[in-house]
């Protein structure tokens, strides 16, 4: 940046030159006829634009370089704060204004660079060169150039905060328009099976018509403060020709130092409706960098601990205790407790709402419980630092999340460690081989977006292989096979099995079916637990577990 202003300061400066050498062309050459001096003022005026035209290459590469390695370093910084930050933000915050944080502010923060730099460097630097010219020549002459200068103080304040109110609702309205993007087509085959392509085009298009106005209306603002610097500036020069004409008239100046003055202030010109410009263009930067800076001013509530403790090695054995968690002020646990031993299958089943998922959350310290805690081989969750805890976990969910990246990505999850054989291994056991083989590709044939190119056992098969390939000791299995048909839920289901061996597993479902084998069932209703046991017990006690049994097996 700094040898950006260095080169824009030559260039800005080579402007002033400029209009000084047209003092000599027309006194000594036009006027008093010194042929030897054409091919001095020649030369000079030729030296002085190969100079401009080789800094204005140097300097636009360099803060071109400058203006995207900051945006791009600003886009990769939000998205490391942003991965951070629990779960409850990303409840608040959907993703399509997430992605217009991270790309549409960067990007409007982005000109800020070329446009202010080239403004300090290259125009403040060529103002001043063309004042001292003016200057010079006749100061009298520059003040009244200038003398309808404050009058643009007010009417600047005025756009500038205007600016800046409507730029802040537009990027609010952009990521109302990314969301909306975001929602139809992660939806799409909702949209077209309940006939909502006209109504959502509809709500997309009065998105879209507001970000419009308000562009319009930014646009004309930023334009203003230029506009009111051509009226000043033709008041000035009226002023000047009035003043200096009659004193060319009178003899007491040279045709030489008139054309050299006006030269200088008509150069003047550009810069200054740019430097004006940048009123409007700073206005739209600060509010976007405004909207940033919220950003990253949000901290995480679940962080690491400072002195971090771990669970011995086979010590897994899962302790809710007197755990309370409301979202916002709608309570969801209300004082649950129960234990899920080491090596053993737990069961956690219930009416939908009873805050099944959320324990999920809690073990793996998406949330922290507001009282109460939760313990992983007798060791609070909050003592463990956060990469080591998700170690100790395995998931598979009903909506399995998958990248758009090839099957073998989706497996490995980035890791170049993985030995062939045990990626073998990881696909027999999940029974991703068995369909590899009519895949065009094989194992680097690409899923899709969220999967899309592969069905859903498929897709669960997928996620078992990267449960399997993880190793960890400790299983969390949420719906695996409640959306899946009757002959996909077999296969899934005894890849499940084969990778629950050894390992302590705690179930969600709904399917009571499922569970039957469990080594503990764990009913919960409204936050509390109001049963355990096995199968058999829960069902010889007659209680909320049999009439959920009775109402599933007799539908």
């Amino acid at each position: 940046m700094a040898a950006a202003i260095a080169v824009m300061a030559i260039e800005g400066s080579t402007l002033g030159a400029l209009s000084y050498m047209l003092e000599p062309l027309f006194d000594r050459v036009f006027v008093a006829g010194d042929a030897g001096m054409v091919w001095v003022v020649g030369v000079a005026i030729l030296g002085l634009f190969v100079l401009r035209a080789i800094t204005s290459i140097v300097y636009r590469t360099l803060l071109t370089r400058v203006s995207l390695g900051t945006s791009t370093a600003m886009q990769i910084d939000l998205l490391r704060h942003i991965l951070t930050l629990d779960a409850q933000f990303f409840q608040a915050n959907p993703p399509g204004a997430l992605i217009e944080r991270v790309q549409g502010d960067t990007i409007a923060v982005q000109g800020v660079w070329s446009t202010f730099i080239t403004g300090a460097g290259r125009d403040a630097i060529s103002l001043m060169a063309l004042f001292a010219v003016a200057i010079s020549i006749d100061p009298v002459w520059t003040a009244t150039a200038l003398v309808g200068a404050p009058l643009l103080i007010l009417p600047t304040v005025v756009a500038q905060r205007y600016i800046r109110r409507k730029t802040r609702a537009m990027r609010e309205q952009s990521g109302e328009r990314a969301t909306r993007l975001d929602e139809v087509f992660h939806g799409i085959a909702a949209v077209k099976l309940n006939r909502l392509e006209a109504y959502q085009t509809d709500r997309f298009a009065r998105i879209a018509d507001a970000i419009r106005r308000a562009q319009i209306k930014m646009a004309a603002s930023t334009a203003a403060i230029p506009a009111l610097i051509d009226v000043v500036t033709g008041i000035g020069f009226f002023g000047v020709l009035i003043l200096g004409g009659r004193e060319i008239i009178a003899g007491e100046r040279t045709v030489g130092e008139f054309m050299s003055f006006f030269t200088a202030m008509a150069l003047t010109f550009q810069p200054l409706r740019r430097l004006g410009g940048l009123a409007g263009t700073w206005q739209t930067a600060a509010a976007s960098l405004e909207r940033l800076y919220r950003l990253l001013d949000i901290a995480p509530r679940v962080v690491s601990p400072a002195t971090p403790r771990h669970p011995e090695p086979g010590q897994t054995t899962i302790r809710f205790e007197d755990v309370h968690l409301a979202y916002g002020d709608t309570p969801v646990l209300r004082g649950l407790s129960f234990t899920a031993e080491a090596g053993q299958t737990t069961a956690i089943v219930g009416p939908s709402g009873a805050g099944k998922s959320t324990l999920f959350n809690l073990l793996t310290r998406m949330a922290d419980p507001d009282q109460g805690r939760v313990t992983i081989g007798g060791i609070d969750t909050r003592e463990i630092d956060l990469p080591g805890l998700r170690a100790l976990f395995s998931t598979v969910s009903q909506d399995s999340a998958l990248f758009d990246e090839t099957i073998r990505e989706n497996i490995v999850l980035g890791r170049r460690d993985v030995p062939e054989a045990a990626l073998a291994r990881a696909l027999e056991a999940a029974h991703v081989a068995d369909f590899l083989r009519i895949l065009p590709a094989g194992i680097d044939t690409p899923a899709g977006p969220r999967g899309s190119g592969l069905s859903g056992g498929q897709r669960q098969r997928v996620a078992i292989a990267r449960a399997v390939l993880r190793d960890a000791p400790v299983l969390l299995l949420d719906e695996a096979t409640s959306a899946l048909d009757a002959a996909s839920e077999a296969v899934v289901q005894e890849a499940l099995e084969r990778l629950a061996e050894g390992r302590t597993t705690l179930v969600i479902a709904h399917r009571l079916a499922t569970v039957r084998e469990a080594d503990k069932i764990v009913v919960i209703e409204a936050g509390r637990v109001v049963e355990e046991g096995t199968h058999d017990v829960l069902m010889a006690h007659n209680g909320s577990y049999a009439a959920l049994c009775r109402m599933q097996f007799a539908a």
